[in-house]
Order: structure tokens, then sequence, then C-alpha cells
């Protein structure tokens, strides 16, 4: 019984063996990669505005709402416009009265110029006759600038967005009752966000020379390459730090104003060990890897990690040594671990 038990236990072994020499394995050494430095920093929106009301109203219409994506040019809002609507009516009706009193004017002042020329009026009646012609193309002008305000105001009560992007906050219901300068919307555009982070005032040389600059999403396990870097020209004084923005190149799902990344600035080269991100298992507290053994034994080994070393990896300062082989597949040298354990 002994024999069959023995055949079977070599042949298990011989299985695992074979599963893991077909297991992605990766010796790690020192590489030179990227020296980073990184702040921790905050996402905002270049675009970003609060829209109100330039008239008073009630609330008689709400097309969008939180989390919505709006169209420029989109109706967002509509204002009961019916007082607006009648002061409108009226300074048409006014531009009308004031066209009919210029003809009646230029018309009295042709007949007197005729009647002038004829030696039957004064110079005085001519006078008088030019002067109310020229207030009555004044009072015209009045009320067509009048009429123009008014139809200005009028298209206060449908209000639009004055660009593409995401409603982030409604401060109105239907029906309220609002005013001039009561906010109605508040919203962003997703696709031009940057990130704005302090740095101390000893990192701003080596920021200023840096190469590349990467940004990270830690809610979003994203870590995407920054645009463009901008040193505002002011600096703290409690804290003595310079603010910086750091433009995203790109639209980051997810991403939205007031969420927390991190800058890493490269500014130098240095040797570090070094592990894909991929061959990380995470599971509560414990950061570790599974490393294979020479006689093809998979093991986890908690390590203890350093800073992210861009593409190359993550930094490794305890846990791990040069020569040391770690699988890339967790999930798949958890099952030969798992099955050497029974």
């Amino acid at each position: 019984m002994k024999l069959p038990l023995m055949i079977a236990i070599a042949l298990c072994a011989m299985l695992e063996a074979h599963a893991a020499q077909h297991l992605k394995t990766e010796v790690i050494a020192y590489r030179e990669v990227d020296q980073l430095y990184g702040v921790d920093g905050v996402v905002e929106a270049v675009k970003q505005s609060t829209v109100a009301a330039q008239i008073s109203g009630r609330i008689v219409a709400i097309n969008f709402d939180v989390g919505d994506s709006v169209k420029q040019g989109a109706v967002i809002v509509r204002i009961d416009g019916r007082e607006v609507a009648d002061a409108y009516a009226g300074s048409q009706a006014q531009i009308a009265q004031a066209q009919a009193a210029l003809r009646n004017a230029q018309a009295i002042y042709e007949r007197t110029r005729q009647l002038f020329g004829q030696k039957f009026v004064s110079q005085a009646a001519l006078d008088k006759a030019f002067a109310d012609y020229k207030a009555a193309q004044a009072q015209l002008e009045a009320a067509v600038a009048l009429g123009s305000q008014a139809a200005t105001v009028k298209g206060y009560a449908t209000v639009v967005a004055p660009y593409s992007g995401v409603v982030a906050q409604r401060h109105v219901e239907l029906g309220e009752m609002v005013t001039p300068g009561k906010p109605l919307m508040t919203g962003f555009d997703p696709h031009d966000m940057r990130v704005v982070a302090s740095i101390s005032q000893d990192k701003l040389g080596e920021v200023k020379k840096s190469g590349a600059v990467r940004i990270e999403f830690p809610a979003l396990a994203k870590i995407v390459a920054g645009g463009g870097v901008t040193l505002l020209p002011a600096a703290d004084a409690q804290t003595h730090t310079t603010r910086v923005r750091v433009t995203v190149p790109q639209s980051v799902a997810g991403a939205y104003p007031g969420m927390f990344a991190r800058v890493h600035f490269s500014v130098g080269r240095a040797q570090k060990l070094v592990i894909p991100a991929g061959a990380l298992v995470r599971r509560s507290e414990l950061t570790a890897v599974y490393v294979v053994s020479d006689g093809s034994a998979v093991k986890l080994r908690q390590i203890r990690l350093g800073e992210a070393a861009g593409e190359a990896g993550i930094e490794v300062l305890a846990g791990l040594s040069p020569g040391d082989r770690i699988a890339l597949e967790p999930a798949k040298a958890a099952q030969l671990a798992a099955g050497a354990t029974k």
C-alpha cells in the first residue's frame, strides 16, 4: 500500500514542478531608474464655474441634474420670463411710437423748409422744426437702445451651458423663486484637468529641471504621464511652500475636482531593486510576492516597498535580494503554493 502512495506523491511533485516551469517569472536585480520626488496634490478643473440667475423669477424647468453631461449651448434652467417678456413688448411699442414721431417731425421740417424758401415763415420757425426733428431722432435712438436692453434681459430667462461639461452641483429646486446673483448650477469640464500641489522650496531647482512627470490616482489605481508644469510665482508665508500646477494631458475616467492625487517628478537617476507592480500580492496590511526557488517551490514572502519607480515598477527596500526569482502571475502562483501545502 505504501508503494502506490509514494508513486502518487512523486507524480504530484512532478506535476507541480512542471506547472512551476510554465509559470512566468523574473529574476530581480538592481536597475537604473528614475529618482522620483513625490508630493500630494488635489485635482481641479481648469474650467469650473457656477452659473447664476440674472433676473428675478420662478424656476419653471430644470433640464439637468448632478452627474449629467451637458453640451455647450444646451438649456439647463428656465426662469419664468413673463415679466421680462412684457417689458420687451413695451419697449417695442415705444420704438414704434418713436418711429412715428420721427416721421411726423421730418415731414414738418421738410414743409417748413419749403415755406421758408418761399418767405412764408421765419428763420425761428425753421430752427424750431429742425430742433424737433433732431429731438425725434434722439428719442428713437433711445427707444432702440432700451429695446435692445429689454431683448438681452429677455434672453436671461433661458440659462444655457457656457461650455460642454458635467454638472457638479445643483443649487435650486423646481418652483423656487430666484433673484439676480442666485447660484443655479455648478459644472466643470472633465477633459481639461490639472493637479495642484505644494512643493518644498529646497526642491524648486530640481523640479524646474525635472524630466518626466507622472500623476498617480490612488483611488482609481491609475498612473498617467503629466503635461506642462507651472510654478506659481508666490510662496506660502506659513508653510514656505510653493504651489505647482501639473496639467493632465488626457481625460482620466473617474477623476473629478477635489480628488486626491500624487505627483511624481523625475529629478535624476539611481540604482534601485525594483519589481513589476503586477507581481505584488496585497492582503489587508500584508504586501508580498511569490518567490520561486531553484527546486520550483513557490512560497509567499513578505516585502517592504519604497517609492514607485515609474514604468519600471516599485522599489523594494526589504524582503528580497538580487538574484531572487519572483512570480509574475500571483494568482497562478497562489494555486501552486496551495497545492504544495496539501
